[in-house]
């Protein structure tokens, strides 16, 4: 096992058998983002895309909360650069960075929600390919009626997908607390667990996905993304295209494992 500590200190890295997991560590303050954080997440997902040993990344919160949103402390402070935003923020500063890196992470990415999922929480939680939430925890986009902004960190793209328009808007403008429960019924998360039974849950899942194709599961990624501005017939296209470049290289294996009644051995080939 590889344990290690981002730069300034707010993320763990822990690395075992081909399952990396980067933890926000904020515990004090329910693992608010501020700049260092989001600077630590971006160098961890580095990390993950740099070594092809990695299969799975799980992301994780220290404590009783999974990530409350943004630090608001110097909120009121005029001078701030969370105050004095423009257009081109989006372009330097460490949020929408990291966000992107998450959700073109090269492996699976799992979202252990441990505890609340809050403002940029919810983003960094809906940005993961799957989520596992335990059932006394929730869900809320704060930023419009309690901050008076739009929603970000792609909570605005991910929201209607996988809600729909209607959820999304709710959420977004009333900025009800959605139940891990509910959010799984509306098609939120993946899926809502006892607390006792999380950890079970996330192994499950995380030795499912380190035995699969990372190239293949990256190209689901992509298909499923494009599926909701696609034609029919243009998905049919994306389908085969991804299909012509996984075929040769994985199926025959798949189907000699399937055969042989064994578990498939596909080579760690992301691209």
């Amino acid at each position: 096992m590889t344990e290690s500590t981002m730069p300034n200190g707010t993320v763990r890295f822990d690395l075992q058998d081909a399952v990396a997991t980067v933890t926000l560590d904020r515990p004090e303050t329910l693992n608010s983002m501020n700049d260092d954080l989001m600077q630590d997440l971006s160098s961890a997902l580095s990390a993950i895309e740099q070594d092809e040993n990695v299969r799975v990344a799980v992301i994780t919160g220290a404590g009783r909360g999974f990530c409350s949103g943004a630090d608001l402390n110097n909120a009121a402070d005029s001078q701030s650069d969370i105050i004095n935003v423009t257009p081109a923020f989006s372009e330097t500063d460490f949020f929408n960075p990291a966000l992107r890196s998450l959700h073109q992470c090269p492996v699976p990415t799992i979202a252990r929600v441990n505890g609340v999922a809050a403002g940029g929480g919810l983003g960094i939680a809906l940005a993961c390919d799957l989520q596992i939430a335990v059932r006394s925890t929730f869900f809320v986009a704060t930023f419009g009626p309690r901050l008076g902004i739009v929603p970000d960190m792609g909570s605005t793209w991910s929201l209607p997908r996988r809600a729909g328009r209607a959820r999304a808007m709710g959420m977004a403008m009333l900025g009800e607390r959605i139940s891990a429960e509910q959010a799984a019924d509306w098609g939120l998360i993946w899926k809502c667990v006892d607390d006792d039974h999380l950890d079970d849950e996330v192994q499950s899942a995380a030795a499912v996905l380190k035995g699969t194709s990372p190239e293949a599961m990256l190209r689901i990624r992509q298909s499923i993304d494009a599926a909701s501005t696609n034609t029919f017939a243009d998905q049919l296209t994306t389908e085969m295209e991804h299909q012509a470049v996984l075929i040769p290289r994985n199926m025959q294996e798949g189907a000699q494992a399937f055969l042989e009644k064994r578990e498939p051995e596909f080579d760690g080939r992301r691209s």
